[in-house]
Protein backbone atom coordinates (compact mmCIF):
# COMPACT_ATOMS: atom_id res chain seq x y z
CA UNK A 1 0.00 0.00 0.00
CA UNK A 2 1.28 4.04 -1.06
CA UNK A 3 1.33 6.21 1.91
CA UNK A 4 2.12 9.62 1.63
CA UNK A 5 4.00 11.46 4.78
CA UNK A 6 4.46 14.68 4.94
CA UNK A 7 6.74 16.57 7.85
CA UNK A 8 8.20 20.26 8.58
CA UNK A 9 5.34 22.29 9.47
CA UNK A 10 5.23 24.38 12.55
CA UNK A 11 5.21 28.11 13.76
CA UNK A 12 7.50 30.38 11.90
CA UNK A 13 7.59 34.44 12.30
CA UNK A 14 6.48 36.45 9.42
CA UNK A 15 9.27 36.77 6.84
CA UNK A 16 10.94 33.17 7.89
CA UNK A 17 11.19 30.31 6.31
CA UNK A 18 10.08 26.43 6.29
CA UNK A 19 11.01 23.30 4.36
CA UNK A 20 8.18 20.71 3.90
CA UNK A 21 9.33 17.28 2.85
CA UNK A 22 6.47 14.51 1.64
CA UNK A 23 8.28 10.70 1.82
CA UNK A 24 6.52 8.77 -0.50
CA UNK A 25 6.23 4.96 0.75
CA UNK A 26 5.74 1.80 -0.90
CA UNK A 27 6.90 -0.25 -3.58
CA UNK A 28 5.72 -0.69 -7.36
CA UNK A 29 5.12 3.05 -7.47
CA UNK A 30 5.44 5.66 -10.22
CA UNK A 31 4.93 8.86 -9.81
CA UNK A 32 3.33 11.10 -13.01
CA UNK A 33 2.16 14.13 -11.68
CA UNK A 34 2.85 15.39 -8.07
CA UNK A 35 2.35 18.82 -5.92
CA UNK A 36 1.39 21.01 -2.43
CA UNK A 37 -2.01 22.15 -1.75
CA UNK A 38 -3.24 24.05 1.07
CA UNK A 39 -6.25 24.48 3.56
CA UNK A 40 -6.62 27.54 5.47
CA UNK A 41 -9.85 27.91 7.90
CA UNK A 42 -13.26 28.40 6.43
CA UNK A 43 -10.98 28.21 2.98
CA UNK A 44 -10.99 25.91 -0.13
CA UNK A 45 -8.49 24.25 -0.45
CA UNK A 46 -5.97 25.36 -3.07
CA UNK A 47 -3.29 24.48 -5.55
CA UNK A 48 0.03 26.00 -4.54
CA UNK A 49 2.50 23.97 -6.27
CA UNK A 50 2.57 21.57 -9.00
CA UNK A 51 5.27 19.86 -11.48
CA UNK A 52 2.44 17.89 -14.47
CA UNK A 53 3.86 16.47 -16.99
CA UNK A 54 6.83 18.24 -16.86
CA UNK A 55 5.97 21.78 -16.28
CA UNK A 56 5.83 23.48 -12.75
CA UNK A 57 2.46 25.58 -11.75
CA UNK A 58 2.75 28.01 -8.77
CA UNK A 59 -0.16 29.84 -7.43
CA UNK A 60 0.27 33.41 -8.11
CA UNK A 61 0.26 34.32 -4.22
CA UNK A 62 3.10 32.21 -4.09
CA UNK A 63 5.14 32.87 -6.83
CA UNK A 64 9.02 33.73 -6.22
CA UNK A 65 8.81 32.98 -2.27
CA UNK A 66 8.06 28.83 -2.14
CA UNK A 67 10.11 26.47 -4.59
CA UNK A 68 8.56 22.52 -5.53
CA UNK A 69 11.19 20.11 -5.96
CA UNK A 70 11.83 16.30 -5.35
CA UNK A 71 14.54 13.92 -4.52
CA UNK A 72 14.04 10.54 -6.51
CA UNK A 73 16.82 8.90 -4.43
CA UNK A 74 15.05 9.55 -1.47
CA UNK A 75 11.14 9.56 -2.53
CA UNK A 76 10.63 12.49 -1.57
CA UNK A 77 8.96 15.79 -2.60
CA UNK A 78 9.96 19.47 -1.01
CA UNK A 79 8.35 22.43 -0.53
CA UNK A 80 10.28 25.33 -0.11
CA UNK A 81 8.83 28.02 1.36
CA UNK A 82 10.70 31.44 1.92
CA UNK A 83 9.46 35.13 2.80
CA UNK A 84 6.69 33.22 4.74
CA UNK A 85 3.44 35.80 5.62
CA UNK A 86 0.71 35.43 7.99
CA UNK A 87 -1.78 34.48 5.02
CA UNK A 88 -0.03 31.54 4.75
CA UNK A 89 -0.75 29.80 7.76
CA UNK A 90 -2.66 26.52 6.77
CA UNK A 91 -2.56 22.87 6.87
CA UNK A 92 -0.65 21.83 3.77
CA UNK A 93 -0.94 18.53 1.77
CA UNK A 94 1.05 16.95 -0.33
CA UNK A 95 -0.47 14.54 -3.44
CA UNK A 96 0.91 12.40 -5.61
CA UNK A 97 -0.69 11.31 -9.29
CA UNK A 98 1.00 7.66 -9.41
CA UNK A 99 0.51 4.57 -11.00
CA UNK A 100 1.03 1.72 -8.06
CA UNK A 101 0.70 -2.21 -8.52
CA UNK A 102 -1.31 -4.57 -6.40
CA UNK A 103 -0.58 -8.28 -7.46
CA UNK A 104 -1.69 -8.60 -10.90
CA UNK A 105 -3.65 -5.41 -11.48
CA UNK A 106 -1.92 -1.67 -12.63
CA UNK A 107 -4.25 1.72 -11.61
CA UNK A 108 -3.41 5.19 -11.42
CA UNK A 109 -4.88 7.42 -8.79
CA UNK A 110 -4.24 10.06 -6.58
CA UNK A 111 -2.67 9.93 -3.52
CA UNK A 112 -2.67 12.67 -0.21
CA UNK A 113 -1.07 12.81 2.66
CA UNK A 114 -2.86 13.72 5.99
CA UNK A 115 -0.94 17.11 5.94
CA UNK A 116 0.99 19.28 8.26
CA UNK A 117 -0.03 22.25 9.88
CA UNK A 118 1.88 25.89 9.13
CA UNK A 119 1.63 28.95 11.12
CA UNK A 120 2.89 31.94 10.29
CA UNK A 121 2.71 34.56 13.20
CA UNK A 122 4.40 36.92 15.52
Amino acid sequence: QVQVVESGGGLVQPGGSLRLSCVVHGNDVGIVNYGWHRQAPGKERELVASITSGLTKYADSVKGRFTISRDNAKNTIYLQMNSLKAEDTAVYYCMIDAWTIVGPVASRKDIWGQGTQVTVSS
